[in-house]
């Protein structure tokens, strides 16, 4: 029997509903699937943590985490309680840096039964990558001086291997997919890393001839997510930029609340961190009505990532079932609570409706 053992970070707000939810229906896939086991250990960091021990995590966090084969977190994050540079730069980002989580995988595709806001969005289906070390969401920079004098000086960072990772990235998995990697670039608008950005996406593309590209400038690209995301297979992006497009995305879709994202380690030192892409949500924690798609999702891309890739699309097939059938939280125009939902996929899970193979 394979086993996986898995630490689960709940978080703030609504993490604290959806990870038991999708933690009960990966339970379930192991007992319908009889051949593997997760073993989940939880850890209590978030904003309530903080408030009590002034960190987002233990001085040994990290030490902890390191030795599971995955993270699985919900959300960071109560603006109320800490500020969220203190909390997301003391946990979130302080495991994908620390760990080397160097890749942010998001898919946005068109899901059965969830409405999207586009007039005719048709069968879109798209994987973003993106880098996930550096770029515009580096921490060198400083302020200096005061009152009307101060400055904020924020120095974005693109290093040719990081650049290159990513991009590679996105053309192997292109190569799993229709074949189609584009670029996110702003090459006529910013200066130097922009066009560094286009010379080394030119360069990799050269040795994946087989792959058809594209570049786009940023805010066109914004555009497209809207009029044309059927155009679209993989887009890798920087990490500002790959931020804002998976944010598009999940905008498409119906819901930020059913969007899912993985936070890729690739050379094997350390766990990779899952985590659906909307927050803690303070504004409807308590009423169960958290939409548990966004996390079940997360743990259909943690199936793929441990080479359970049969499991993690009959999961996704589960959720589509479920949500075509009209089982919809409110925030994509259903009446129905968080564990109706949950209680859906799992009883299909359980009835062989979509079946799981040894």
């Amino acid at each position: 029997m394979k086993s996986y053992k898995i630490a689960s970070i709940p978080g703030d707000g609504i993490g604290q509903e959806v990870v038991p939810a999708a933690i009960d229906v990966l339970h379930t896939i192991a007992d319908v699937h009889g051949g593997l086991k997760f073993e989940f250990e939880e850890f209590p960091y978030s904003c309530n943590y903080y408030l009590e021990h002034e960190v987002m995590m233990d001085a040994d966090g990290l030490d902890k985490l390191k030795n599971f084969d995955a993270i699985f977190l919900g959300a960071v994050g109560d603006a109320s309680l800490v500020s969220d540079h203190i909390s997301l730069w003391g946990l979130l980002i302080k495991i994908r840096r620390e760990f080397e989580q160097v890749i942010n995988l998001r898919p946005a595709k068109l899901v059965k039964g969830v409405r999207s806001p586009l007039v005719n969005p048709k069968d879109f289906d798209i994987m973003v990558v993106r880098e996930n070390s550096e770029g515009e969401y580096s921490s060198v920079g400083g302020r200096i001086f005061q009152g009307d004098d101060e400055i904020a000086i924020q120095n974005a960072i693109f290093s040719k291997r990081g650049t290159e990772r990513a991009m590679r990235f996105a053309f192997e998995l292109a190569a799993k997919r229709r074949n189609h990697v584009t670029s996110a670039t702003k090459s006529n608008g910013i200066f130097h890393s922009m066009p560094f950005w286009d010379e080394i996406f030119k360069e990799v593309s050269k040795e994946y001839p087989e792959i058809r590209t594209d570049s786009q400038h940023i805010d066109a690209l914004s555009a497209f997510f809207i009029t044309h995301p059927d155009k679209f297979d993989v887009v890798v992006a920087s990490n500002l930029f790959g931020d804002i497009l998976t944010d598009v995305g999940a905008a498409i879709m119906g819901s930020i609340g059913i969007a899912p994202a993985a936070n890729i380690n690739v050379n094997g030192k350390y766990p990779s961190m899952f985590e659906p892409v909307h927050g803690s949500a303070p504004d409807i924690v308590g009423k169960g009505i958290s939409n548990p798609i966004g996390q079940i999702w997360t743990a259909k891309m943690m199936l793929d990532h441990f080479g359970e890739e049969e499991l993690g699309q009959q999961l996704l097939n589960t959720i589509e079932a479920v949500t075509n059938d009209g089982f919809l939280t409110p925030d994509i125009g259903g009446k129905h609570s968080t564990a109706e939902v949950t209680g859906q996929i799992i009883g299909r899970l359980k009835s062989g409706k979509v079946t799981i193979g040894n």
